[in-house]
């Protein structure tokens, strides 16, 4: 079973696309997105994405994408 990526169509367009595409590469995680995912204040103010239905936020793409590696190896599923 591979980690969930979960992203807001708003997120996306707010620039976390790049980290989507990037993870979206990574035959060890699943990545979707979803017209909203009801974290409208969390999307206002920052990019961010679920990971296995936790919000990890970052101000930038590539911090982003860091963080949610990161979560994914500090909280393995197993």
């Amino acid at each position: 079973m591979n980690p969930l990526v979960e992203f807001c169509i708003s997120s996306l367009a707010n620039g976390a696309q790049e980290t989507y595409e990037i993870l979206e590469k990574d035959p060890n995680i699943d990545v979707l997105e979803y017209g909203c995912l009801s974290y409208c204040t969390t999307c206002d103010r920052s990019l961010y994405a679920l990971v296995n239905g936790d919000v990890v936020e970052a101000d930038t793409p590539e911090e982003l994408t860091k963080k949610i590696y990161q979560y994914i190896e500090d909280n393995p599923l197993f």
